[in-house]
């Protein structure tokens, strides 16, 4: 389960797929060095998202790759 305090590199880790969701809220240098740091909560700010809706978005997919 991905938490909003995750660094945005182990959530890609689960599962590289969950990078649309980065892509779709303007994060678009997943690889860059500050990502390899920041936290799914400290992209949301900067990126004027709500962190829960992400949170929720990402893993819904996940459990439904599970399924």
């Amino acid at each position: 389960m991905v938490t909003k305090d995750m660094i945005i590199t182990d959530v890609l880790a689960i599962d590289i797929e969950t990078a649309q969701f980065f892509f779709e809220i303007g994060m678009h240098c997943l690889g860059c060095p500050a990502s390899r740091g920041e936290t799914v909560e400290e992209a949301c700010m900067v990126h004027g998202v709500d962190c829960d809706e992400l949170v929720d978005k990402i893993n819904e997919f996940l459990a439904g790759k599970k399924a």
